[in-house]
């Protein structure tokens, strides 16, 4: 007997039903996504990439925020700055005055003081010096004895201690003179003063307390990334970064870089080979000169404000991350690993 009538005669229930038109849609839909699905996972590529939070920062270590110390110790006589005064370098910044008003005064007049011990020790050995010449030649010719030679060389010898002693205390009354008289601070070069410490005439300051914090002009800007352990040992110097600045809008495609909106280039220049406190590890990203877009101005991209980055790796088939994703392991390793390097933070110049 056939198979058909076999089926019709022992499921004629089943074989009266028939399935919605609507059903065998949805089924032929299913399968036909089904199908893409896989063929997207497969064929499809995928930039493989880490990210991390950071900030914008300077490249190099003289262009970031640097404090402005107390030359000397005294009192605060007059601020020639304010919070966000342009100074050019060595334009005035603060004026200090000794707490004694009369200390410089006193200064040069022990220096003189000095000077006259100086030149009279001077003196007195070149006139020992001379009584020597004549006792040692006396003793050659026996008028004078040993006692005599001998004494002259001792006095000799000890003038020229107190010559050695006099210009000693001369440079120590010069030194205290001179970091004395440098009681006016001044800007190290041009930049933007950002913070004033307040004072005024009966605020007392002592050497190397901070008067102000200062940040240079035209430094070149750079961004301080924070990365997972997991994949910082994939980064490499030179690495691209997709970067996204506080303040942008931004539509971030992580496994397609290329077609992000609102990012910026940049490229890594150093890696940190330690970790921070917090477990991450920093990488400095330097603006990428070759990409399409520059960096916002500083006016609107400022020194200290947040960002974004996205550090790429290797591009892979889309199954495969995320099958990685799922078993969170690390992005793939590269083929050129011989050829790349980590440096460190001061070894990136």
């Amino acid at each position: 007997m056939p198979f058909r009538e076999m089926h019709i005669q022992y499921f004629k229930t089943l074989d009266s039903l028939k399935p919605p038109r609507v059903m065998r849609s949805v089924a032929w839909f299913l399968t036909i996504a089904l199908i893409a699905i896989i063929l997207f996972m497969i064929f499809v590529p995928w930039v493989q990439t880490t990210s991390g939070p950071g900030n914008v920062t300077a490249l190099s270590p003289n262009d970031r925020l640097q404090e402005i110390n107390a030359l000397v110790s005294g009192r605060i006589q007059k601020w020639f700055v304010r919070d966000g005064s342009y100074v050019k370098e060595n334009d005035p910044i603060v004026q200090l005055i000794d707490n004694d008003p009369n200390f410089l005064d006193r200064l040069r007049a022990e220096r003189a003081q000095v000077l006259a011990k100086l030149s009279a020790a001077e003196t007195a050995m070149e006139t020992a010096e001379l009584d020597l010449t004549r006792t040692k030649n006396l003793f050659d010719q026996g008028l004078a004895s040993r006692r005599e030679y001998e004494q002259s060389r001792i006095r000799v010898e000890g003038l020229r201690g107190s010559v050695a002693e006099a210009s000693a205390e001369l440079n120590r009354v010069d030194v205290s003179l001179s970091r004395s008289s440098i009681q006016t601070v001044r800007a190290p070069r041009n930049g933007v003063i950002l913070r004033v410490n307040a004072g005024d005439t009966s605020t007392l300051v002592n050497a190397g307390d901070v008067v102000a914090t200062f940040i240079p002009d035209d430094a070149e800007r750079a961004v301080e990334l924070f990365i997972d352990g997991r994949d910082i040992a994939l980064a490499r110097v030179g690495d691209k970064v997709r970067l996204q600045f506080e303040g942008w809008p931004v539509v971030q495609f992580s496994g397609w870089p290329s077609v992000a909106i609102g990012t910026f280039g940049g490229e890594v220049v150093a890696i940190d080979p330690s970790a921070q406190a917090n477990g991450l590890f920093r990488i400095l990203v330097s603006e990428d000169k070759s990409d399409l877009h520059p960096w916002p101005d500083s006016a609107y991209v400022r020194f200290g404000s947040k960002a974004r980055g996205w550090v790429t790796f290797e591009t892979v088939p889309v199954g495969y991350e995320v099958w990685r994703q799922l078993n969170n392991f690390p992005p793939e390793f590269r083929n050129n690993l011989e050829g790349s390097s980590v440096l460190t933070s001061g070894e990136a110049k």
